[in-house]
């Protein structure tokens, strides 16, 4: 076991206690099987909630429907991404076409980021990838320059592996992969016309969170985030499948730390606008847009940009 494993806290940047486990046992570098991850452990706990709980049909059915009622942009936005059956995703087929709820989200979020940044040319930074769909989709749906990944060692191993099996070889040229020991590298270097952080500063430790906020801050003109806007503490979703330990990690990690009732719209709505205050990256950002990030009751999003001086 690796030292950054044992000590998670000792790095600006380092791993929450939370990753700090998930790293020793779900995401252990010999269970990253890509031809298999998407419906494994692997991605249960980097992208999808382990549909046993709940049953299979439900997640399903909640895809299908999803499908179903996308417009014809965003049609048109999960066509181009091609190869998105690699790694065996549960997937629905509508209008012959094999959709998984991962993609689902991802063109979701590249519809509302892409409503107010311009990313053809653009340099973009994503802040904990996980497999790297949400790269997987922008590079097949807008020619930005460079696109660059900081991950932790387990993470950037799968989201790299990935990238190289979906992609072309020219858009996968454009992808830069860096370990927590590089960020501070990124400081006084070319800014970045887009930094995207989805569903991982909650999983950190508070400080390791508020660190990324400064380096976005100093290298970024827009920031796009989607995360819980708190915790839940519902042992009818999840049965402490993971025992008492995971549920502790989970609760002690983020920035938004409050037990919120998920399934309370007003309860959601309330939350969100601290959600909306604590992810402000900095004094010179405006918030452009936000709202509720469908499927999950309990998840928003925001888009921010640096105020011009």
């Amino acid at each position: 076991m690796s030292d950054r494993e044992t000590a998670p806290a000792t790095h600006k940047y380092g791993q929450s206690p939370q990753w700090a486990r998930i790293n020793r046992t779900s995401l252990a570098l010999d269970a990253l099987d890509l031809a298999t991850f998407k419906s494994s452990t692997v991605n249960y706990k980097i992208s999808l909630w382990n549909p046993e709980a709940n049953g299979l049909r439900y997640l399903k059915t909640l895809t299908y429907n999803l499908a179903a009622d996308l417009s014809p942009e965003n049609r048109a936005r999960l066509a181009r991404i091609r190869n998105r059956d690699v790694g065996a995703p549960i997937t629905v087929t509508v209008d012959g076409d094999r959709v998984c709820l991962d993609y689902l989200q991802a063109v979701h979020e590249l519809e509302f980021v892409s409503r107010s940044v311009k990313l053809d040319g653009a340099r973009v930074l994503e802040i904990g990838a996980g497999y790297g769909r949400s790269c997987h989709a922008v590079l097949s749906n807008h020619d930005v320059a460079e696109y660059v990944i900081v991950d932790l060692e387990n993470c950037l191993t799968l989201s790299r592996d990935y990238l190289r099996a979906v992609l072309t070889p020219e858009r996968f040229g454009r992808v830069r992969f860096l370990g927590i020991d590089e960020v501070d590298g990124l400081l006084g270097g070319p800014a970045f016309d887009l930094c995207l952080n989805i569903d991982s500063f909650a999983e950190m430790n508070e400080e390791t969170a508020r660190n990324y906020l400064t380096v976005i801050d100093t290298v970024a003109t827009a920031f796009y985030t989607k995360n819980p806007v708190g915790k839940y503490l519902d042992y009818s979703l999840d049965r402490q499948y993971d025992g008492e330990e995971a549920v502790r990690l989970a609760l002690g990690s983020g920035l938004l730390r409050d037990i919120v009732d998920v399934h309370d719209a007003s309860a959601v709505r309330e939350h969100a606008a601290r959600f909306v205050a604590v992810y402000r990256p900095g004094p010179e950002w405006t918030l452009v847009e936000d709202g509720w990030a469908r499927p999950w009751t309990f998840y928003w999003q925001a888009l921010y940009a640096r105020t011009a001086s």
